[in-house]
Formats: structure tokens, sequence, C-alpha cells
């Protein structure tokens, strides 16, 4: 177009601040998609316009928004994945009266909070369509409606009728809720898409607070949420304008959409970052590479901007190591250790030699507890609540609300008890009264006696217990259960007081179980896995565990990386590396979902190869234990593309 000024080099994205905020005060004002890759400057790019639109930075047209904004008491909503991004943006721009930043979950509870009987027609709603889906899908097998299917009807039934009997509904965006009308985070996510969308009430609320709305990382928000927000956003001068900002080759949760930018409205506007700050030029050669393959079993497009280094990094340093997957876990550290060497020769940096000098991701949940050895542990969480039991990467999985018991009250008052098994009195004490212990002693001297020393008993018995070897979760909780120190959630006291064995696990991809079924196995794993792996699977919860999954460090950034991909230490048919380089074939599935058009176990493997070698700045290993490492280094050093000759080595 004539006159359009064409940057280059590092200012290659200058312009991009001024084009969002032309969009956000044209009037009407237009929505946007803004495609920023890794390392794009993103956040400052947000705080930049905000700064501008709310009158920090001298702005002809921002002022007047800010003016007009200010005069109806309203704000521009900025919503986030995690309670630190949302620190960050905060922190950046200030105390700022007309800009709002909150996670996407406050942001819904603040929408929603106190409108039990809607929250309530929503969540049966959600629960009844789902019971629907069900029936339609069970009516299509070939066998019919099995006894399993009923089962799973009858579930729903009664969770549809327990709905029904909630006066009134509890939640906190930060941490689980637990008791009665106590709401998960994706049941709150549910029932304000809903709400969004059948209660007009809500959405002129929505339009009276905030008539601009930003959101983060949009690739992995709810696609129901973000549905409903789109569709009030239409048509243009609705009342309420989006701005989704996000990376759709970043995502790495499924209930964000596949392909957002196929799905942005012809009228929204969609500027670009096309630079990437982060990395060395080497790195983002190959996650440019990595996106742009052209791989068989891929169905998602390659659309994309490809990246740009800063100009005056030219060097970076990747290698990818293959091995054989059949060795033992000690033999792959033993390996591993050998490549974070061969690295340190590699990138001439002694950060590969030191201790936490390096960061190490995995691909898989599964693949973290197996090296960090609490695999019993985190595969009865899973069963109990999968959607509780890993590191979310929105900063609030604590696990799953039902085993509050040994994940938070035992995990305090295991810290009061010494090597040999006694008890901190004191420490233990201060516990006990925080978590409200102490408030039910009875009034009478004589009973109040007898009860204290029946608690103080149970946790001395909890001390001598815990210290051992081999004692087993039910082993500790049962004097702790048993004298009723702590409030325990009914389902932990339910499963506990349970003596029945366990059900059978499904066939898999044969079978399916109940939800009752499958949590009954999990609780009955739970108690009989070792006590001594719980505090290990807290620590991965917390993000502390030495090997780190893509969620836990989604938007961060390290100077070394070492990336491990294993299939058979990680468990499930969602991801393959082996398939993804060439060493084993397409499953029957895959090929029945490229038939369909559908994500294959290639797109979700690309897709979180490229977030994890994006988290590089320097120097990059990418260490894969393959079923056939012929056939993967066959792959890697011919067909790929995305290696240089020497980059590609066998591991010994």
């Amino acid at each position: 177009m004539k006159g359009t000024v064409v940057l280059e080099g590092n200012d290659r994205d200058a312009g991009v601040v001024e084009e969002i905020c032309a969009y956000l005060t044209e009037h009407p004002p237009r929505s946007f998609f803004l495609f920023a890759g890794a390392g794009s400057g993103k956040t400052r790019t947000l705080v930049e316009v905000l700064r501008r639109l709310t009158s920090v930075v001298p702005h002809e047209s921002g002022g007047k928004l800010a003016h007009r904004l200010r005069l109806y008491g309203r704000s521009i909503r900025v919503v986030t994945y995690t309670k630190n991004a949302v620190a960050v943006i905060s922190g950046r721009l200030g105390i700022n009266d007309l800009v709002a930043v909150s996670t996407i979950h406050s942001f819904c509870w603040e929408l929603i909070g106190g409108f039990n009987d809607d929250i309530r027609a929503a969540l049966i709603a959600v629960k009844t369509a789902k019971l629907e889906d069900k029936r339609v899908e069970a009516a299509k097998k070939a066998k019919g409606i099995s006894k399993t299917d009923l089962r799973n009807f009858a579930e729903i039934e009664a969770e549809i009728e327990a709905l029904k009997a909630v006066p009134t509904f509890i939640y906190h965006p930060d941490k689980d809720t637990y008791g009665d009308g106590a709401l998960e985070h994706g049941q709150v996510l549910d029932a304000t898409a809903w709400m969004l969308l059948h209660r007009p009430t809500l959405r002129t609320i929505l339009h009276d607070r905030h008539p601009i709305i930003l959101i983060d990382e949009s690739q992995d928000t709810m696609k129901s949420v973000l549905d409903a927000l789109m569709k009030l956003a239409e048509p243009r001068g609705s009342g309420l304008t989006l701005g989704l900002l996000g990376d759709h080759r970043q995502r790495i949760y499924m209930d964000g959409h596949s392909d957002l930018p196929g799905l942005v409205p012809d009228g929204w506007a969609k500027p670009e970052l096309k630079m990437n700050h982060r990395s060395q030029q080497r790195i983002v050669q190959l996650i440019n590479s990595i996106w742009a393959a052209k791989l068989a079993g891929r169905t998602q497009p390659a659309s994309g901007v490809e990246q740009h280094p800063r100009t005056e990094k030219t060097g970076g340093t990747v290698r990818l190591f293959i091995g054989r997957a059949s060795l033992s876990t000690p033999e792959k550290r033993q390996k591993e250790a050998w490549v974070a060497s061969q690295m340190q020769q590699a990138a001439n940096s002694d950060a590969w030699a030191t201790p936490g000098g390096f960061q190490s991701l995995a691909l898989e949940h599964k693949l973290v507890a197996a090296r960090g050895d609490f695999l019993n542990v985190y595969t009865a969480m899973t069963l109990i609540d999968p959607n509780a039991a890993a590191p979310s990467g929105r900063g609030e999985n604590t696990g799953p609300s039902a085993a509050r018991l040994v994940l938070h009250d035992l995990a305090q008052l295991a810290a009061c008890v010494a090597a040999d098994g006694s008890v901190n009195e004191f420490a233990a004490t201060e516990v006990l009264r925080r978590a409200g212990c102490l408030e039910q002693l009875p009034a009478d001297a004589d009973q109040r006696i007898a009860r204290t020393e029946e608690m103080h008993d149970a946790v001395v018995a909890f001390g001598v217990t815990c210290v051992k070897p081999d004692a087993t979760v039910a082993d500790v909780v049962a004097p702790i259960i048993k004298a009723q120190v702590f409030k325990v959630d009914a389902r932990l006291l339910q499963q506990f007081a349970d003596p029945t064995p366990p059900p059978a696990a499904p066939i898999p991809r044969k079978e399916t179980e109940t939800d009752d079924a499958r949590r009954r196995r999990g609780w009955c794993a739970l108690f009989k896995a070792p006590w001594t792996e719980l505090e290990r699977y807290r620590r991965y919860l917390a993000g502390q565990s030495e090997l780190a999954t893509h969620q836990v460090v989604k938007g961060s950034e390290f100077t070394h990386v070492m990336v491990v991909m294993d299939d058979d230490q990680s468990g499930g048919h969602q991801i393959s590396y082996d398939k993804l380089f060439g060493a084993t074939e397409l499953g029957e599935r895959d090929l029945d979902n490229i038939q369909a058009g559908k994500e294959t176990t290639i797109d979700r493997s690309l897709r979180l190869l490229y977030v994890t070698c994006s988290r590089a700045r320097e120097s990059l290993a990418l260490v894969l234990w393959a079923e056939n490492p012929t056939e993967a280094l066959r792959f890697a050093r011919q067909e790929s593309g995305w290696f240089a000759e020497g980059e590609v080595l066998e591991i010994p």
C-alpha cells in the first residue's frame, strides 16, 4: 500500500502497538487477534497498548477512550492464564484504575458469583447435554447400549439430582474448595459460558463493566468461554470488543481451540508480532523448521508467522541425542548426564556441568512421575481426579480436593516429625490450631482433657508410623482418621471405610468404566501407595521437581534446556515421539483421525516439541529414547530437514 513503511531488523514489530491502539479507539472499535509467537514480546506489547489507552503515556485517541471509561465507571479487562502472569502485567503496568487484570477463573467467578439459581440451571444444562451426547454415542455402537453405559447414565442423572438440592455454590479461584456446593475450576468456566449465552442480564453487566476485554494465551482458553465471548462481540459495535492474544502453535491444553486463527471472524483485524527476542538464531531456525514440517499424519495447518531472531543473536547450539528406549531408568539418567557433558563442550558453557545450570523438560506428566519416583501416588491421583492431579500452569492445582488431608494437612503435620519419629509438640499444636482442630474441644474440663489426650496419642502414632520406610498412606492416615483429628473430606472418609477390593481396570480401547469405578480404583491405589512418595508428589505439584513439564514452564524461558522424550515411560496415546521421528508407524486411530481431518498424535507431539524447544535462549539438547533408534536417526539426519550435519548424535 502506498505510503506504508516496511520495518526491518530489530524494529520489525515497532508499529504493532499503535496498530492495536487504532483498532480499539475506532468508532465502533474493532476486535482483533494478535498472533504472538514464542519470545515475541507479547506482554510488553500488551502493557504498552494499555498505557496508551489509559493516558499513562500521552496519546490523543487513547486519552479520549480513557475519559469515556472514567466517565461511565468502566474499565478494560485483561484476562490471562496464570497468577504469575497477572503479577507480571500488573507490575509492569503499575497502579491503573482503568485496567482490571485477572486469571480467567477470577474473571468468571467475579461475573457469576452469587447467582446461585442461574449457576444451578447452567450446570444442570451442561450435565444434561453431556448425558444426551453419551446416549447418542452409545446408541451408535454395534453391540448397542451396555451395562457400563447404563451405569454412566445413572451417574450423570444422580449428579443432576444432587445439583438440584444445592442452595448455595462456593468457589475460590486460587485454591480448591470442598464440601456442599463446592465448584471445581472447570465447572465455573462451564457455568459462565452457558450464562453468557442464556442470561441477558449477565451480558448487560459485562458490557457495563468491561466494554473491552483482552484475553492473553487465548489458544488455551476454554472453548466454551471463548466461543461465548466471541459471539457477544459480533457484530462489530455490539458493545463488547475482544482482543485475543496468542499462538496456536503453543497450545498445550485440549480444552483450547485447535485452530484458533481459522475461527477468527473475517471482519476482525489480525496484527502480527514477527520477532523472537528470546532465542539465538539457530534455535529460532529450528522451531521455524519444526512448525513448517510436512509430516505423514499431520492434519493441523502449518499456519503462523515465521519468526526472526534479533540481529545480534547470530549463534546458538542445538543437538539431538537418540538412544534405546529399552534401557532402565537409572541407565537413562546416567546417559542424560553424558548428554550434558557433550553439551558442555558443544555450547562451550560450564552451565551444563553445574547442578541447576540447565533446565530439564519432559513432555508427559507420567514420565516426570516415573523419573521422580512418585508414580504410584501420581497414578492414583489421576484416577481420583484427572483434572487436578498434575500441575496446570495456571498456578492453582494443589491436587484433588478430596485428598486434602494427605496433600495439605498431614504434610504440615509431617514437618513437625523428626527422623526418629518424635513429634515437636509445640509446632504440631500450632498446625492443629491453624487448621481449626482445637476449636471444637468440649467445654467440660474432664472431657476436654480426654479429647486432648486422644488427639495427642493419634499425632504420636502418626509420627512413629510416617518415618517407617515401608509405611503406606493407609498406615499413616489410620490413627488420624480414627481420632478425627482433622476435618476430613467425606469422600476420603467413605473410601477409607470401604473394605471392598478395587474393581478391575478396564481393557484399554475395548472397555469403558464408570467414573465411580475409576475413582474407587484410585482411592485403593492411593491407600496402598508408599507414604514417602507423597512428599515428592507435592514438590512436583508445586513445580519444584527436577524434571518439569511443558505445562509448568508455560511462558517461561531458560538459558540452557534439555528436552527428554520417552514414550516408554510417558504412558497414554495422546503423544508419541517415536511416531514423530519415524521410529514406529502410525496407529489405526491416527489413520482414522487423518481420514476425518481430526487432530492426530503427530499434531499433538509436534506442537509440544515446538513449545519446549522455544523455551531455550542459548543452547538446546533434545534427548529421544526411541523404540527403533536406527529409524529415528535416519529420519532426523536424512528426512526431517531440522538438523545440520553433526547435530544428530547416537547415545552409545
